[in-house]
């Protein structure tokens, strides 16, 4: 998913868990959270450092991205040799996954970091215009591409309309205590919401983004079609006190 978090970036790609870590970003206008640098990965680790112990646990580990109530009728991929497979078929629309690093922007220090596992449940609109992309790249990843052809691709597809901007209506949750969003959130960072818009609908002071107090961050989508906000809420997906 070609960087979709498009906060304060200069690159024109978009991508998945650079969602959580665009959150990150986003959370450096608000001086009620710290962050911790980041240390740099500059190259890929062996494939394996990137899998889970089993299947099993990556479902467990996906699902815990939303409240039962929505998790247990979701689909549920996890990472295979070649890409993304289903593990668990769903019945009412979302989709649950964990990502990884490579969901980042293209230039982020944590691109290639194997510790990151980012548990999310995509609601219908995301599964048909978001995910799609965060998919293709993981395959590319698998087949060993280059990043620097990774970047091309993803420049071309945006160019050509083949990353399209996010449906309206298009969220993701974000609320496992579990995951572990990157060195820089310190780990699982704050249970949120995602909400994926349109460029031409994401401004933030349309929606009070990024000011002293509002719990709302994100907008700037720089280059990329698409524009991001993320709400923290107050309890992870198991009900239990956000901190």
């Amino acid at each position: 998913m070609m960087d979709r978090s498009g906060i304060r970036s200069t690159s024109p790609v978009r991508t998945g868990s650079a969602w959580m870590l665009g959150a990150l970003l986003a959370a450096l206008t608000n001086p009620a959270i710290t962050l911790a640098a980041a240390p740099s990965y500059p190259a890929a680790a062996p494939i394996e450092q990137y899998r889970m112990a089993s299947p099993s646990d990556e479902i467990v580990l996906a699902r815990s991205a939303a409240p039962p109530a929505i998790s247990k009728d979701a689909e549920v991929l996890v990472l295979g040799s070649a890409g993304y497979e289903t593990a668990v078929k769903g019945k009412n629309g979302f989709v649950c996954i964990v990502e990884r690093s490579w969901a980042s922007d293209f230039d982020d220090p944590e691109f290639w970091n194997p510790k990151e596992r980012s548990p999310n449940c995509f609601n219908p609109a995301a599964v048909r215009t978001v995910l799609p992309t965060y998919l293709e790249r993981t395959k590319w990843v698998l087949a060993g591409t280059a990043k620097a052809e990774m970047v091309k691709r993803t420049q071309t597809a945006i160019a050509s309309g083949q990353i399209p901007a996010p449906e309206i209506g298009a969220m993701c949750y974000m609320m496992s205590k579990d995951g572990y969003l990157g060195d820089a959130a310190g780990g699982h960072w704050h249970p949120h919401l995602m909400f994926f818009l349109p460029r031409s609908a994401g401004n933030p002071p349309d929606w009070g983004a990024n000011l002293p107090g509002s719990p709302v961050l994100g907008g700037d989508p720089g280059l990329d079609p698409a524009a991001i906000y993320f709400v923290p809420v107050a309890k992870w997906s198991d009900g239990t006190a956000g901190s």
